[in-house]
């Protein structure tokens, strides 16, 4: 097909994420992608600063992760992983169980990040059957979260400032505790978690457990807080008898600097949802990892079994790439890299701040975020970014980009002057 050809049967026929059949934003066409670039059809290259909605850490088309699909697939492309079971899955199980926090010990493979969350909440609810508390089956979490577009994960995304509100009165009706207020870099004060502190006392007789994502929140707001935050919800949910969930889709796997964001705030949850990143961006694959305690509590009550089990359940094309991808991370130098990233998005955004039409910049490990005052006209920042030579993907009020962890000083100062341009440029728009 010719590149018109293929725009003009997309047009017609593909119905793209957060996107209107009768209104269409513009989609580009991609040949290839190599390193930190995206190859257009028309033969424009962009720099990408999404890292593909935050999974491509070591770029693209890298030859370690080539090889290991290859290897993989001449021997096992896929087998049902019930009453099965093949070394890619247990390998990278292995590596997962060694790198997470503490306690982590038992991992059920999934085909994405929402399906992980879904997972998760699912064993939260037979944990309290197996222990005799059917009645604890709600979720508290805390506002301006996001934890996917499946209906439970809805159900525990912010509910007015989310994507979600078209279905309030249709998802489960749950829990919300005020966001923190106190930043990643600020002084902690105690009464940023009284919200929260007062909920989970009130209503901690049905409540299951907890979901957030730790320390930084993603669609819902790219915020990021404080990890006194954080160890003050694991205390509070260690009092009350309740299960807590990070959700560390977005942060796992170095991008905000630690390994796990929970890292930062030394605590270990009783689940643990990954994605995005788990394979290098090569393949759609998650996992939901639980304690022992909620494996055997999940397996006491009635069915006695985990009622949940995906087709392609650690698909072994996808958990080969995965371990290959671990072990990659693991062997590099990441932390550097993702400090000179931080470094360099501190720098380039920081003439952002001077705009009147900018309300915060902020940065942690890889990851920064322009928030404006009012949202993006899509149809022409979009746009305006690919003439510039950069892949930049924005939402609502916010600018943010979250590169691969190989992107170099110079493209990531092209990066960072293409967003400062576009968005001086937006002013006359």
């Amino acid at each position: 097909m010719t590149p018109e050809e293929l725009l003009a049967y997309d047009r017609k026929h593909l119905w793209h994420p957060y996107t209107s059949i009768t209104h269409p934003l513009t989609v580009y066409a991609v040949e290839s992608a190599a390193g930190v670039r995206i190859r257009l059809a028309d033969g424009r290259e962009l720099i990408d600063g999404m890292a593909s909605w935050w999974s491509v850490i070591h770029g693209y088309n890298h030859p370690v992760l080539t090889a290991a699909l290859q290897e993989q697939a001449a021997c096992l492309s896929h087998v049902m992983f019930g009453g099965l079971t093949h070394e890619p899955a247990v390998k990278l199980a292995r590596s997962l169980v060694e790198i997470t926090p503490a306690g982590l010990d038992l991992v059920f493979f999934a085909d994405s990040g929402s399906v992980a969350v879904e997972v998760a909440m699912k064993m939260a609810i037979q944990y309290f059957h197996g222990a005799g508390k059917p009645a604890k089956k709600r979720f508290l979490t805390i506002r301006s979260g996001y934890h996917g577009d499946v209906f439970h994960c809805m159900s525990v995304s912010d509910p007015v400032n989310g994507m979600h509100q078209l279905f309030a009165g249709v998802l489960p009706d749950y829990i919300f505790a005020d966001r923190p207020e106190c930043t990643f870099a600020d002084e902690w004060r105690d009464d940023d978690v009284r919200s929260f502190e007062r909920l989970i006392a009130e209503h901690h007789h049905e409540l299951c457990a907890v979901i957030l994502e730790p320390i930084v929140q993603g669609a819902g707001g790219m915020r990021f807080y404080h990890p006194e935050y954080l160890r003050c919800v694991r205390t509070l949910c260690d009092q009350y008898n309740v299960l807590l969930i990070a959700d560390e889709i977005a942060t796992g796997f170095g991008r905000s600097g630690k390994l796990f964001a929970c890292e930062h705030g030394g605590v270990e949850p009783d689940l643990l949802c990954l994605g995005k990143a788990l394979t290098g961006g090569t393949m759609s694959l998650a996992a939901t990892l639980a304690t022992r305690e909620v494996g055997e509590m999940v397996s006491r009550g009635d069915p006695g079994v985990f009622m949940h089990g995906p087709t392609f359940m650690a698909n072994p094309l996808a958990c080969a790439v995965a371990h290959a991808s671990v072990q990659l991370l693991l062997e590099s130098n990441w932390q550097e890299q993702v400090k000179a990233i931080e470094q360099g998005l501190e720098q380039g955004l920081a003439p952002c701040r001077d705009l009147a039409t900018v309300a915060e910049v902020r940065v942690l490990g890889a990851i920064g975020v322009v928030e404006l005052k009012e949202g993006v006209d899509m149809e022409k920042i979009q746009p305006a970014f690919v003439e510039k030579g950069v892949w930049v993907r924005p939402f609502g009020r916010l600018v943010y980009v979250m590169p691969p962890y190989c992107m170099n000083k110079t493209d990531l100062q092209t990066l960072t002057r293409a967003i400062c341009e576009v968005l001086v440029e937006g002013q006359n728009w």
